[in-house]
């Protein structure tokens, strides 16, 4: 079965015969074409078009982090499901105030639904995290009523800044998040945050890619000439129970450690261990499996992201209203 490989030390990819060959300081190694979905590169990583190539026949894209570790871009073959119906359907959807505003509507419902279902985990735990469920639910009373998208993003940002506020709750000391950071962060869980995220963006970009859905027309964010926006909508969703488990995993059994981080003048990033360790964990998240209530079987959390893809397909060729993915678990 095809798998996520992650690239995280500079090094040459190549393509020989029918097998992609990664080499570095640390010798040569064989990667079968058969065995790889989506690559994902950090560091300094030499290519050629030889090898782009022959990952646009296999459907196979390339995501590249810079330096500090974050998403920089991604090479994203041309694309194979083509469905010109779908994508006027889409961009019709986009240009329909209303119809727009009601997927983005049910994004922000299903994704503050599933950071609810990690704050009640944690309340049984007998963390203290009333106040910050209340509040949240409040603002989910909102959602309903909001008029525009710009309405519908500050109740979003609400309903983060209270999470994102339990936090000190949640997690062990020395994992504080006073507020959240983005460009560059500033302390650690604003680093783990902001790294998880840009995988969360280019897994979801990798699903998408797998539909006849257009990657730039997205319904919540504006789409704009340099994203793909529409990853950036249904990353809302999986953030809460594949990010910030993953975080909050790698914190609280002390497995992430200050000695993961280079501080630098209002800059915090993962050194090459830290980011090791995040992507191993990460990669299992997307690995586990839950039994699936409407399909009766068991299906990965990143088979879930695809579909969620279908989904939203259904809703705009007007065979199924879109309902996002909640959590049961």
């Amino acid at each position: 079965m095809a798998k996520n490989y992650y690239i995280l030390s500079s090094g040459r990819l190549r393509r020989e015969e029918n097998t992609v060959y990664f080499e570095n300081v640390n010798g040569k190694k064989a990667i079968p074409i058969n065995d790889i979905y989506a690559i994902y590169a950090y560091g300094e990583l030499d290519i050629n078009t030889k090898l782009l190539n022959f990952l646009t026949q296999k459907h196979i894209p390339i995501h590249f982090f810079n330096y500090y570790g974050y998403y920089s871009g991604s090479y994203y073959p041309r694309e194979y499901l083509h469905s010109g119906f779908l994508v006027v359907k889409q961009a019709a959807h986009y240009m329909d105030k209303a119809k727009r505003l009601e997927i983005a509507k049910e994004i922000i419902n299903t994704a503050s639904y599933n950071i609810l279902k990690n704050l009640q985990y944690y309340r049984k735990q007998d963390k203290n995290v009333d106040s910050y469920i209340e509040e949240i639910e409040k603002c989910r009373t909102e959602i309903d009523h909001v008029n525009m998208i710009s309405e519908l993003m500050s109740v979003e940002g609400r309903i983060r800044s209270h999470y994102y506020s339990s936090y000190g709750e949640i997690l062990r000391e020395g994992f504080e998040l006073e507020k959240r950071v983005k460009m560059p962060p500033d302390n650690m869980m604003n680093c783990l945050i902001s790294f998880g995220n840009s995988l969360m963006y280019t897994t979801t970009l990798s699903e998408i890619y797998n539909t006849q859905l257009n990657p730039t027309i997205s319904f919540l964010h504006e789409p704009g000439e340099r994203r793909y926006s529409l990853s950036l909508d249904l990353s809302e969703i999986f953030k809460p129970i594949i990010v910030d488990r993953t975080i909050f995993n790698l914190v609280n059994n002390r497995l992430i450690k200050p000695s993961h981080f280079l501080q630098e003048l209002n800059y915090c990033y993962l050194k090459e261990d830290g980011r090791k360790l995040f992507v191993k964990e990460y990669d299992e998240k997307l690995k586990t499996t839950v039994m699936h209530q409407t399909l009766g079987r068991r299906v990965s959390y990143q088979r879930l992201i695809r579909l969620e893809c279908y989904r939203l397909v259904k809703h705009l060729i007007g065979e199924k209203k879109y309902e996002g993915f909640k959590a049961w678990w």
